[in-house]
Protein backbone atom coordinates (compact mmCIF):
# COMPACT_ATOMS: atom_id res chain seq x y z
CA UNK A 1 0.00 0.00 0.00
CA UNK A 2 0.66 3.07 -0.99
CA UNK A 3 1.49 6.44 1.88
CA UNK A 4 -0.98 9.13 1.53
CA UNK A 5 1.12 12.10 0.37
CA UNK A 6 -0.23 15.91 2.41
CA UNK A 7 -0.88 18.15 -0.69
CA UNK A 8 0.83 20.80 0.97
CA UNK A 9 4.23 19.23 0.83
CA UNK A 10 4.16 18.51 -2.97
CA UNK A 11 3.48 22.45 -3.45
CA UNK A 12 5.88 23.78 -1.23
CA UNK A 13 8.44 21.45 -3.13
CA UNK A 14 7.81 22.51 -6.54
CA UNK A 15 9.10 26.08 -7.48
CA UNK A 16 6.81 28.90 -8.77
CA UNK A 17 6.12 31.73 -10.49
CA UNK A 18 4.08 34.35 -9.51
CA UNK A 19 4.90 36.57 -12.91
CA UNK A 20 6.20 36.22 -16.02
CA UNK A 21 9.68 37.78 -16.29
CA UNK A 22 8.61 39.96 -18.85
CA UNK A 23 6.12 41.74 -16.01
CA UNK A 24 8.61 43.42 -14.51
CA UNK A 25 10.29 45.05 -17.48
CA UNK A 26 11.21 49.07 -16.90
CA UNK A 27 10.16 48.55 -13.11
CA UNK A 28 14.56 49.84 -12.49
CA UNK A 29 13.14 52.87 -14.08
CA UNK A 30 10.30 54.23 -12.35
CA UNK A 31 11.96 53.25 -8.93
CA UNK A 32 14.51 55.28 -10.04
CA UNK A 33 12.84 58.12 -11.17
CA UNK A 34 11.02 58.00 -7.59
CA UNK A 35 14.10 57.65 -5.27
CA UNK A 36 16.56 59.65 -7.27
CA UNK A 37 15.43 63.29 -6.99
CA UNK A 38 15.03 62.23 -2.75
CA UNK A 39 18.48 61.06 -2.99
CA UNK A 40 20.20 64.38 -4.82
CA UNK A 41 18.14 66.11 -2.28
CA UNK A 42 19.49 64.59 0.45
CA UNK A 43 23.31 65.04 -0.99
CA UNK A 44 22.29 68.85 -1.85
CA UNK A 45 21.20 69.39 1.72
CA UNK A 46 24.30 67.54 3.40
CA UNK A 47 26.57 69.93 1.16
CA UNK A 48 24.37 73.21 2.14
CA UNK A 49 24.85 72.06 5.48
CA UNK A 50 28.60 71.72 5.18
CA UNK A 51 29.15 74.77 3.72
CA UNK A 52 27.21 77.08 6.27
CA UNK A 53 29.11 74.74 9.05
CA UNK A 54 32.56 75.85 7.47
CA UNK A 55 31.40 79.31 6.95
CA UNK A 56 30.35 79.55 10.80
CA UNK A 57 33.81 77.96 12.13
CA UNK A 58 35.53 80.86 9.91
CA UNK A 59 33.09 83.46 11.02
CA UNK A 60 34.17 82.52 15.09
CA UNK A 61 37.81 82.24 14.01
CA UNK A 62 37.73 85.43 12.08
CA UNK A 63 36.25 87.05 15.30
CA UNK A 64 38.92 85.35 17.63
CA UNK A 65 42.13 86.48 15.41
CA UNK A 66 40.30 90.33 14.95
CA UNK A 67 40.21 90.80 18.68
CA UNK A 68 43.84 88.89 19.56
CA UNK A 69 45.17 91.51 16.70
CA UNK A 70 43.94 94.48 18.66
CA UNK A 71 44.13 92.85 22.82
CA UNK A 72 47.89 93.59 22.59
CA UNK A 73 48.87 97.47 23.16
CA UNK A 74 48.98 99.34 20.25
CA UNK A 75 46.33 97.37 18.70
CA UNK A 76 43.94 99.24 16.13
CA UNK A 77 40.53 98.79 15.29
CA UNK A 78 41.02 99.05 11.74
CA UNK A 79 43.69 95.97 12.11
CA UNK A 80 41.09 94.09 13.41
CA UNK A 81 38.65 94.94 10.49
CA UNK A 82 41.89 93.83 8.05
CA UNK A 83 42.64 90.37 10.24
CA UNK A 84 39.07 89.34 10.33
CA UNK A 85 37.84 90.22 6.41
CA UNK A 86 41.26 88.57 5.86
CA UNK A 87 39.89 84.86 7.52
CA UNK A 88 36.86 85.44 6.26
CA UNK A 89 38.34 86.22 2.17
CA UNK A 90 39.16 82.16 2.67
CA UNK A 91 35.95 80.91 2.40
CA UNK A 92 34.54 83.83 0.25
CA UNK A 93 32.37 85.30 2.66
CA UNK A 94 30.56 87.91 1.41
CA UNK A 95 28.81 90.98 2.47
CA UNK A 96 30.05 90.45 6.13
CA UNK A 97 29.95 93.32 8.36
CA UNK A 98 32.30 93.40 11.36
CA UNK A 99 32.12 95.38 13.73
CA UNK A 100 34.96 96.39 16.37
CA UNK A 101 33.91 97.88 20.02
CA UNK A 102 34.92 100.17 21.14
CA UNK A 103 35.35 101.32 18.05
CA UNK A 104 38.05 103.65 19.91
CA UNK A 105 41.02 101.61 21.63
CA UNK A 106 42.66 103.25 24.26
CA UNK A 107 45.79 102.19 27.11
CA UNK A 108 42.28 102.37 29.58
CA UNK A 109 40.53 99.97 27.05
CA UNK A 110 39.36 97.09 29.61
CA UNK A 111 37.94 94.68 26.77
CA UNK A 112 37.32 94.71 22.81
CA UNK A 113 34.57 92.91 21.10
CA UNK A 114 34.83 92.09 17.55
CA UNK A 115 31.41 91.26 15.99
CA UNK A 116 30.65 89.51 12.57
CA UNK A 117 27.71 89.14 10.86
CA UNK A 118 27.17 87.41 7.47
CA UNK A 119 23.87 87.53 6.10
CA UNK A 120 22.44 83.77 4.95
CA UNK A 121 21.24 84.36 1.41
CA UNK A 122 24.15 85.81 0.30
CA UNK A 123 26.39 83.15 1.14
CA UNK A 124 24.08 80.12 0.60
CA UNK A 125 24.65 78.01 -1.88
CA UNK A 126 21.33 76.35 -2.47
CA UNK A 127 18.71 77.52 0.20
CA UNK A 128 19.18 81.25 -0.08
CA UNK A 129 15.05 81.54 -0.54
CA UNK A 130 14.84 79.66 2.81
CA UNK A 131 15.79 82.09 5.19
CA UNK A 132 16.37 85.48 2.98
CA UNK A 133 16.31 87.88 6.26
CA UNK A 134 18.44 85.57 8.85
CA UNK A 135 22.03 86.64 9.33
CA UNK A 136 24.65 84.58 11.35
CA UNK A 137 26.05 86.42 14.27
CA UNK A 138 29.61 85.40 15.83
CA UNK A 139 31.89 87.22 18.62
CA UNK A 140 34.32 86.91 20.88
CA UNK A 141 35.75 89.34 23.20
CA UNK A 142 39.29 89.23 24.65
CA UNK A 143 40.82 90.80 27.71
CA UNK A 144 43.19 93.54 26.48
CA UNK A 145 47.18 92.52 27.64
CA UNK A 146 48.30 95.85 29.26
CA UNK A 147 51.80 96.73 29.70
CA UNK A 148 51.85 98.20 33.49
CA UNK A 149 55.03 99.87 34.16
Amino acid sequence: MRPLRSPLRSHATRPRRLRPPQDRRGAFTVELALTLPIMFAVLLSCIEFTRLNILRNTMENACYEGARKIAVPGGKAADAVATAQAELNVVGARNAVITVTPTVITDMTAEVTVTVEVPFADNAWVSQYMAADANIVRSCTLTRERITP
